[in-house]
């Protein structure tokens, strides 16, 4: 859909030409007088960017920035002056004005401001469009909207029907603990207790009884009685996280809570019936423990009965603006910073970067750039030198390249401005014909001049 909008003027050939130039170049434009005609035409259509002169008959620009305040969906507003003071500026944006431009227009200037006007609006739709889809959470704290992510969504969602136990596997810092939370959420144990142990963080010579409890006196040190992780999950979820490391005669004892649905506490003459359903999570390849003999075949098929593979990060491009966004947005509240933005040059950094540590050091990443952030929005120099360094061994990689098939060659980009330079000569600097010749807008030809000149004046 066209950009539409609102032009408030009471000079009647000035708004008269800013409405065709603007129409000239793609937009819809509605022309008004004064606050009262502008009032009626905000509440009764949906405008992008309301272009207002400071001085109306009725009112000031101050009044109808006053009028946007209150609008949902808040347009842009660019503020428009035959008064052109510094004080009438800092004025105008202190009121929320987005933009300040002083009479006599110069046209092509104009056309730059409200096209960058726009696309800031349209990145601000965007960036709140995926702030919705963060603060959804649409399946419990699980960010994304790749085809990898909702394919593991619809999967998960079947799978928490079930009550069987489940193997979730994928590569460290993917996301394993949460997709499990998110089973036990989905299913019909979301009143019971969720429970979480790392089998790689316990000594072998105490996991027993971390997980099935011990009676008093079973071992030197038990002076009381004490419930294991399964008992304290009872009706509810049990994650065993890091699977893999499991000694293998504690693998035999699990095999048959499975089987059975008791546990034996250590020290315990009879067994204790439980009513826990296992998640079990692991970064290894089982097959490959299952021949080496360090992994139970029939452990094994027993957790696989459902499974699970969380994608890595790699394979969820799409995402990754999203969870940088949600990343943000969480440490920023978290260390009470006012940072909710990320910058162009950044977010191409994050693109560029491997992500090995997958989700985790994504998270960890932003965490860093919140707290070295001197502003609203992250930059750059805000990230780990690991992180820009890439980006500039790309670019090197880009260079050496260009070097050896030939340094002289233009890239498409400066073609592309030679040519609009050409044919802007070829209609003697009439850049309406030229625009329309070359299929773009006159900002966007304005734009591609003065990157080419290395200035924001329009070519003569």
């Amino acid at each position: 859909m066209k950009p539409r909008l609102l032009i408030i003027e009471d000079d009647t050939a000035l708004r008269d030409l800013l409405c065709d130039e603007l129409e000239t170049e793609g937009y819809m434009a509605d022309g008004q007088i004064c606050v009262a005609d502008a009032r009626r035409c905000l509440e009764s259509q949906h405008y992008d960017l309301v272009v207002t002169d400071l001085m109306l008959p009725d009112g000031t620009g101050h009044e109808v920035l006053r009028l946007l305040d209150g609008h949902p969906n808040r347009p842009a507003c660019l503020m428009v002056t035959a008064f052109g003071s510094v004080r009438d500026a800092v004025a105008a944006l202190k009121d929320g004005a987005d933009d300040f431009i002083t009479k006599p227009l110069d046209m092509d200037h104009f056309l730059l401001s409200v096209q960058r006007l726009i696309e800031r609006a349209q990145m601000r739709r965007e960036l709140e469009r995926m702030r919705g889809l963060v603060g959804s959470d649409s399946l419990h704290g699980i960010v994304g909207s790749s085809r990898a992510m909702c394919r593991l969504a619809d999967q998960l969602r079947l799978i928490a029907r079930a009550d069987g136990p489940v193997l979730i596997t994928g590569e460290s810092g993917t996301g394993k603990e949460v997709v499990a939370k998110a089973i036990h959420q989905e299913s019909v144990r979301a009143h019971g207790p969720f429970v979480a142990i790392n089998c790689a963080g316990i000594p072998g010579e105490l996991i027993e009884s971390e997980l099935f409890g011990h009676e008093a006196g079973a071992f030197t040190g038990a002076k009381n009685r004490r419930k294991g992780i399964f008992q304290q999950a009872d009706g509810g979820s049990l994650l065993l996280d890091e699977i893999g490391e499991m000694p293998v005669a504690l693998q035999v004892k699990l095999l048959r809570v499975l089987q059975e649905g008791a546990v034996r506490p250590v020290g315990a003459g009879e067994e204790r019936a439980v009513d826990v359903r296992i998640l079990a999570a692991t970064n290894r390849d089982i097959r490959a423990l299952m021949s080496e003999g360090r992994f139970r075949d029939d452990l094994y098929y027993r957790l696989e009965t459902f499974s699970l593979e969380v994608p890595p990060l790699r394979e969820r491009e799409d995402d990754l603006e999203l969870l940088a966004t949600h990343f943000l947005r969480q440490h920023a509240a978290r260390n009470a910073r006012e940072v909710d933005g990320l910058g162009n040059d950044a977010l191409a950094a994050l693109r560029a970067y491997d992500f090995p540590g997958n989700v985790r050091e994504l998270s960890n990443v932003i965490e860093r750039a919140v707290a070295f952030s001197r502003g609203a929005e992250i930059t750059l120099r805000d990230l780990p030198p690991r992180v820009t360094r890439q980006r500039e061994v790309g670019a090197a990689g880009e260079r050496d390249l260009l070097e050896r098939v030939g340094s002289d060659l233009p890239t498409m980009d400066v073609l592309q401005k030679r040519y609009a330079r050409q044919v802007l000569e070829r209609t003697q600097g009439n850049k309406q014909r030229a625009a329309a010749i070359l299929g773009v807008t006159r900002g966007t030809l304005y734009r591609w001049l003065s990157e080419q000149d290395g200035s924001a004046s329009p070519p003569s």
